[in-house]
């Protein structure tokens, strides 16, 4: 049966005073609130196109995946706060309360922001409290079929590179 809960955003974002770049998904998968850090579904290919890009190893526990980001310059949020959703379904996402995007970037020098997929760009672009740009890339959830890891990882690597220095 599925039916809505009202969830709250329970563990921070990852930000360091080197992220370069800020990437953002939605709400946290269940998986991922399970948990309790970003893209714990072991087919969400977010991990491995990072590492890909970055010709690094892919992290495979939270604090590896703390630590490669932070050598990364790279920080992760979401856009929600909290919300009513059905499961993990994106498109099920109700009564919005956004995150403090507004605060995170003025901890870093953030010199780009990215969105994980449509939906990331779409509620950014409705909520949140910053003027500044979201750019979009193709979403890493395993949702996204149609994308290959090896097309991801030019998308991302196109995108992200040229902005981390």
């Amino acid at each position: 049966m599925n039916e809505y809960q009202h969830l709250t955003h329970e563990f921070q974002p990852i930000c360091h005073k080197g992220s370069q770049i800020l990437i953002l998904g939605t709400f946290p998968s269940v998986r991922s609130r399970e948990q309790h850090f970003y893209y714990g579904h072991p087919r969400n290919r977010f991990w491995n196109v990072l590492a890909a890009i970055t010709n690094r190893p892919v992290p495979t526990d939270i604090p590896q995946k703390k630590q490669f980001l932070e050598d990364c310059r790279i920080a992760v949020w979401d856009v929600i706060q909290s919300c009513e959703i059905v499961g993990s379904s994106d498109s099920s996402i109700r009564n919005v309360v956004p995150a403090d995007i507004a605060s995170l970037l003025a901890q870093a020098p953030i010199k780009a922001i990215f969105g994980n997929g449509s939906k990331a760009c779409e509620l950014y672009g409705k909520y949140a409290n910053t003027s500044r740009p979201i750019h979009k890339l193709p979403s890493t959830s395993p949702a996204n079929a149609a994308w290959s890891l090896e097309r991801l990882c030019e998308a991302w690597g196109a995108a992200i590179l040229p902005f981390l220095s």
